[in-house]
């Protein structure tokens, strides 16, 4: 299928596209700045209006990732960045659809599992209600999501994600450069909850939701274990050959994410979910565990 992506420059968005290009999908990326050089063909928009990119959506599936990374300080002019960068490439997309005849036939609109909040050890599947804030997670998600409630297409998929585990990217390898510089203990009390997924269960996700015409709706992109923060540290510590560290209090935790510029609550808030409705699709996930997935991603190669 022709599948249009928006946020396909991103870390995610490079790794959907080889992907989808790669199992013979014509894929068409929208950038701020085409490059001639890229892998997949590039198409020109500013994430705010309308333009001759438009038609590109027509009878083709589409992606929508478009969205400012989140390791920021949750400052009122950085929630208003998280939530302006989603916001307004998502109506954007919106708008284009409502006026083809052929709309696409199928649209996955990315969102996080950190709408919940801070959820404690309460399980959450697809049934969940979001929560009320924190502003900069729970707040801007439920924007995103909003965003895109009226989108021209036929099923309409909110890709509730995990932290995507993959190599070279922010979240993974902060969390490993802690544990290689001994600072691989738990953080705050460690209870809570890392909802993840490898990427190769991500991209085989994606490709499911594509696929399957019987998912739409909300769906978590999670993995089916999701493990406490004590035990996703103690993880990285025995597959990097790292002794035992002590533990981050939550005041060191908030000290250290001031001087590098990132949001605390990403460290010191958690959420227990499930991926209820692709286990019951039968989607069968090659990383179930976090112990192998962060062999095969941070191991010996």
């Amino acid at each position: 299928m022709k599948v249009v992506i928006a946020g396909g420059s991103g870390a995610l968005g490079r790794r959907i596209s080889a992907h989808l290009a790669e199992r013979g999908d014509e894929v068409v990326v929208l950038t701020r700045t085409p490059s001639s050089t890229a892998p997949h063909r590039q198409v020109a928009w500013d994430g705010r209006h309308m333009g001759s990119w438009a038609g590109e959506l027509a009878g083709a599936a589409v992606v929508n990732l478009a969205g400012a990374l989140v390791d920021r300080r949750p400052t009122p002019s950085n929630i208003e960045l998280l939530k302006r960068s989603r916001v307004e490439p998502t109506r954007a997309l919106v708008a284009a659809a409502a006026a083809l005849c052929d709309p696409p036939p199928v649209w996955l609109q990315a969102s996080t599992l950190a709408i919940y909040g801070d959820a404690g050890d309460t399980v959450l599947d697809e049934s969940a209600r979001p929560a009320a804030g924190p502003p900069q997670m729970a707040g801007v998600a439920r924007a995103w999501e909003g965003a895109a409630a009226d989108a021209n297409t036929r099923r309409l998929v909110v890709m509730r994600t995990g932290i995507v585990l993959d190599r070279d990217t922010p979240a993974l390898d902060r969390l490993a450069g802690l544990a290689r510089r001994g600072l691989g203990g738990r953080m705050g009390l460690g209870r809570q909850w890392v909802s993840w997924i490898h990427i190769a269960d991500f991209l085989a996700a994606v490709v499911a939701l594509l696929d399957d015409q019987r998912l739409a709706g909300v769906v978590h992109v999670t993995g089916p274990n999701p493990v406490q923060n004590a035990d996703l540290m103690r993880g990285l510590r025995r597959v990097l050959r790292r002794p035992v560290a002590l533990p981050t209090p939550a005041a060191l935790v908030r000290l250290g994410a001031a001087v590098l510029r990132t949001d605390p609550a990403l460290a010191l808030t958690g959420r227990r979910c499930l991926p209820g409705r692709l286990l019951s699709t039968g989607f069968a996930f090659r990383f179930p565990e976090l112990a192998p997935a962060l062999e095969d991603l941070l191991g010996p190669r």
